[in-house]
């Protein structure tokens, strides 16, 4: 199964899939068993990459870039290159984690706050019986965490390392180390891991149909608030013409 040549949105490839098509490419992936990164995009991400060129890099330098914002599949229609479904790490760590357990692939849970790793680990089992969970550690991504969590990644030889830093650390991170660790998927996962275990709620699904789950961040994370002011700032940029 060939990789389908991604949507550029203002400069940013997205790679138009469905979760079945991402679930075989990752299928895939580990049976070639080279490094590979997949990122989980939103139209924060694309303009934070606008910002950083070195972020720019690192998606354009990946695997395959999901699309997890609903503002990107808006983006991909209105430039004419439509996007067939959001794939987002939220609902995609369930269907990955009920993938897994069938195939007999070996997951690592890396990152969020101390103890809730071992807790998505837990309620991945729960739900999945046969899931092999080969290994969780909370870590940090500063350098001097590296030496340490690359001896637990290596000993308990994943086929998928799912990292929980949020954006953009856990992408600059498994860019600068996915070589050395050496396994075959990587994935940045955000709040993932909070959501599996209740620590951060996701929103109701009526406003998630409704294409508002930022609305349901901002008013429950009201912190975000100036990352949220990057979503009228994209919508303008996207209606300028400059999503081609």
């Amino acid at each position: 199964m060939t990789i389908p040549e991604p949507v550029f949105i203002l400069g940013v490839p997205v790679h138009p899939l469905t979760y079945a098509h991402w679930l075989e490419l990752v299928g895939q992936f580990i049976s070639e068993r080279e490094p590979r990164q997949i990122c989980t995009a939103n139209p924060e991400f694309v303009m934070m990459a606008l910002r950083q060129p070195e972020f720019m890099r690192v998606l354009l330098n990946a695997d395959l870039v999901l699309a997890d914002g609903a503002g990107l599949l808006w983006a991909a229609k209105k430039q004419g290159t439509p996007l067939p479904e959001r794939v987002t790490g939220s609902d995609g760590i369930y269907l990955l984690a009920e993938r897994a357990a069938a195939a007999g692939w070996r997951l690592f849970l890396l990152g969020a706050a101390l103890g809730v790793a071992e807790r998505t680990a837990s309620a991945l089992v729960g739900r999945y019986p046969d899931l092999i969970i080969s290994g969780v550690y909370a870590g940090s991504p500063q350098d001097a965490d590296f030496a340490n969590i690359a001896e637990r990644v290596r000993s308990a030889s994943p086929d998928i390392l799912l990292v929980a830093y949020g954006a953009p650390k856990q992408d600059f991170w498994i860019a600068r180390h996915r070589q050395e660790l050496g396994v075959p998927v990587s994935i940045g996962v955000g709040g993932a891991f909070d959501h599996v275990v209740g620590v951060q709620r996701r929103a109701p699904a009526w406003l998630i149909r409704l294409n508002l789950e930022w609305l349901w961040r901002l008013i429950t994370q009201p912190w975000r608030w100036r990352r949220q002011l990057d979503l009228p700032r994209f919508v303008w940029a996207v209606w300028r013409g400059r999503g081609r």
